[in-house]
């Protein structure tokens, strides 16, 4: 016998949005840094990910650890070289309104964990990262449990 319990109805609307969750101020370098400086930043920063931004400081890419583990496999740069040369050019991003379930679903859609939060002039203003979501469920759960 299976027992279905609803542990929130459907009725009932949490609208978190990505504001709500993200990590800000943003992480960012210049595209023209070194893949080392990006590391130690993220390394410093104890983060995952950097948003790498032009002159203007508008998004232009995102380096990842899978960036990273990535380039030490194939061996293909140096660590001198500017991160512009593995950076993911024009990263899928968010705004800070949207819901965190859109945010979950961009995730899911485009195999990413890490989502850069930018505003209308596409400049980065926080990121949204996996874990960002999942705590934010832990605590909705400790909240409602």
């Amino acid at each position: 016998m299976v027992v279905f319990i609803p542990v929130i109805r459907r009725h009932r609307k949490f609208q978190f949005k990505v504001s709500d969750i993200m990590n800000a101020p943003p992480i960012t370098a210049h595209y023209s840094a070194s893949i080392l400086e990006v590391a130690g930043l993220m390394f410093n920063k104890g983060v995952g990910s950097v948003m790498i931004v032009d002159d203007g400081g508008f998004l232009v890419g995102i380096i990842t650890e899978r960036d990273l583990v990535k380039l030490v496999a194939t061996g293909r740069y140096s660590a001198d070289s500017p991160v512009h040369l593995i950076m993911t050019r024009n990263p899928v991003t968010i705004g800070p309104d949207a819901l965190v379930y859109d945010a979950l679903r961009k995730m899911r859609d485009y195999n990413i964990r890490h989502l850069p939060v930018v505003n209308s002039e596409n400049r980065p203003i926080g990121m949204v990262s996996v874990r960002d979501v999942l705590d934010a469920i832990l605590t909705f759960t400790e909240l409602f449990s």
